[in-house]
């Protein structure tokens, strides 16, 4: 199932990503390119939800959209990171926090799935939560401004993208420790 429409979707999420980081390249003034880039960030963020709920409603699912839908998160997510540390944004410490437990937890899902023990590392609530308030930071630190006149975004979106940080430690040390035990059985 390569071209269904959730596969499509998901493909659309990852084509989107190198002109989200465009955007910023452009010799536009910077809030317009605050403001384009979180509008296509949050479209690409909100694929992600359609893609899954057509995937179900359509019975369109697929292993193969299931390998490339959280590649497509993590490029997106990785992406944006990498801009809003060049941006002065986000703290290289931060970015390479979130980053780094990305890779860390997939490579640890495809290992425990090598040796039949996915279950241990399936997807947890605690996960959902820290790409839910990543997802809500993100688009606030690309925005740089004032939302409506009110909300300062910078404040708020470092204030989330911090507690995602702890959630991602957080997150990884759980998934880590529910692998442990197959961990320790296949170092024997």
């Amino acid at each position: 199932m390569f071209f269904t429409i959730p596969t499509l979707l998901t493909w659309a999420r990852i084509v989107a990503i190198p002109l989200i980081v465009g955007v910023f390249y452009l010799p536009w003034e910077a809030p317009t390119r605050n403001l384009l880039a979180t509008v296509m960030f949050i479209v690409c963020a909100l694929t992600d939800w359609l893609d899954g709920y057509l995937a179900r409603r359509l019975n369109q699912s697929s292993s193969f959209g299931a390998f490339l839908d959280p590649v497509a998160d993590k490029f997106l997510v990785c992406a944006a990171l990498l801009v809003l540390v060049e941006l002065g944004r986000v703290h290289a410490l931060i970015a390479l926090v979130i980053i780094g437990r990305e890779i860390a937890i997939s490579a640890l899902r495809e290992w425990m799935a090598q040796i039949g023990a996915s279950r241990s590392v399936a997807v947890h609530m605690l996960g959902k939560l820290k790409t839910t308030v990543q997802m809500i930071a993100i688009p606030f630190l690309l925005y740089d401004g004032e939302l409506f006149g009110l909300l300062p975004t910078r404040i708020w979106g470092t204030v989330l993208i911090l507690v995602a940080c702890v959630l991602t430690i957080w997150s990884m040390v759980y998934y880590l420790q529910k692998a442990l035990p197959e961990i320790r059985a296949k170092a024997r």
